[in-house]
């Protein structure tokens, strides 16, 4: 029984921060649950590894490293003072480590498609049931993890403007992505955190490394996350689904993996997922916990030989990384330069007047690294008071603030110069 014990405290080699030690039996123990296990399948940045050839990290590895940042944020804080009790770390842990046990196939992409409910409501259903394996186990980290436990600052190491979950993932995309830009002094900002008034916050000496972390923030966003070509890929891929569904209901013959027939020939909305409803002899969870990147690429690779002139040819696009050329605008796409460009489609690529909309695709991206209407970034003063961030800072932080907005249009490239 002593053996082990020990032998579930293992130590992890990650890429980023090198020696990761998972120091608790319980971690280890929901680690090696399916659930868990799922988000080796799922990739971090969806679509990106399109553009970004070493873009092919997961949600597990970013699960690991927030949770390796979470226990170096705890330590901090202890040594600073500030109680946490043995319980209390393991839970705000377990919350880091499963806050996206949740996520859909390629991340936030398939979020409004595939099935109507976002991750983090997922993730709490999927901890809750987890809590009911693990027998109560759980029941402290879902209070940290939805905001009802009586230390707030342990939600906010969680889920903030300041979280283990950003730290991480900047550091982590930066690192696969190749872009620089995204560099953060991670240890510098964790050495930082303090708590005053149970509010998580800053001590002013770390501000410099605070500014520098929201401008990384803001040019990912643009770089990577936001990535012009990485929107058309992914708008690509929801037509691609939406297509699939609008076959699969009409009765066509449609090649898929048993769990993707599932949420195809089914729009599951929050109520099912709640009640947890029953279809083909598993509950829409447990199917929900089968659904992985590999169902959806699995699929389209077949799609593209499709006799569906539209499925096909997505699909085809997709696969094979012909994507369609995409323009940024500060402007909406009128009525009018909208009917140009579906004339143009129908009278080049597809003839339908329906099916020409699936090669037309619009909407707007929003990038703001700093949302201070969402939860301000607090600066502890030496003289023990705190000020908002954009008040403690000589540096003119509005742009950060500011919401940019961009509209997009996505059209083959056949239609370049027609």
């Amino acid at each position: 029984m002593k053996e082990n014990r020990l032998n579930k405290k293992k130590i992890i080699n990650d890429p980023v921060f090198g020696f990761i030690n998972l120091q608790s039996e319980t971690v280890f123990d929901l680690l090696e649950h399916p659930f868990f296990q799922r988000l080796r399948r799922i990739k971090q940045l969806g679509l990106s590894y399109l553009v970004f050839p070493g873009a092919n990290h997961t949600r597990f590895e970013h699960a690991l490293g927030a949770t390796h940042l979470m226990r170096q944020a705890i330590a901090t804080l202890r040594l600073k003072g500030h109680l946490i009790t043995e319980e209390e770390a393991e839970a705000v842990t377990i919350a880091i480590l499963l806050h996206d046990i949740g996520h859909a196939p390629f991340s936030h992409v398939l979020e409004n498609t595939l099935v109507n409910i976002s991750h983090e409501e997922i993730s709490l259903l999927l901890m809750q049931e987890l809590n009911r394996e693990f027998e109560g186990k759980l029941d402290l980290s879902i209070l940290i993890f939805t905001n009802q436990y009586k230390k707030q600052f342990l939600h906010q190491l969680v889920a903030s403007q300041l979280d283990m979950d950003r730290l991480d993932y900047l550091s982590r995309d930066s690192f696969f992505t190749g872009v620089a830009e995204g560099t953060i002094g991670i240890e510098r900002i964790i050495k930082m955190l303090n708590v005053f008034e149970d509010k998580l916050v800053v001590d002013v000496k770390g501000i410099y490394s605070i500014e520098k972390f929201l401008i990384s923030r803001r040019l990912m966003y643009w770089q990577v996350y936001l990535h012009k070509t990485v929107v058309a890929a992914e708008f690509l891929l929801i037509n691609v689904l939406k297509r699939a569904r609008e076959l699969k209901d009409s009765g066509a013959d449609l090649y898929t993996t048993p769990t993707l027939e599932i949420f195809l020939g089914n729009a599951f909305q929050p109520k099912d997922f709640r009640e947890n409803i029953v279809v083909e002899g598993r509950n829409v969870l447990t199917w929900y916990t089968l659904l992985d990147d590999n169902d959806i690429l699995i699929a389209i690779k077949e799609w593209q030989f499709h006799p569906d002139p539209v499925l096909s040819k997505l699909s085809h696009c997709l696969t094979n990384r012909k994507l369609l050329r995409i323009k940024l605008s500060d402007k909406a796409l009128s009525r009018k330069e909208e009917e140009k460009y579906l004339k143009a489609i129908r009278e080049k690529i597809m003839p339908d007047e329906k099916l020409a909309t699936y090669f037309l695709m619009t909407g707007v991206i929003t990038n703001s690294a700093y949302n201070k209407h969402d939860e301000n970034i607090f600066v502890l003063n030496k003289d023990q008071t705190i000020s908002e961030l954009n008040e403690a800072s000589d540096v003119n932080l509005s742009a950060l603030s500011k919401a940019v907005r961009k509209h997009f249009v996505c059209y083959p490239k056949e239609l370049d110069n027609y």
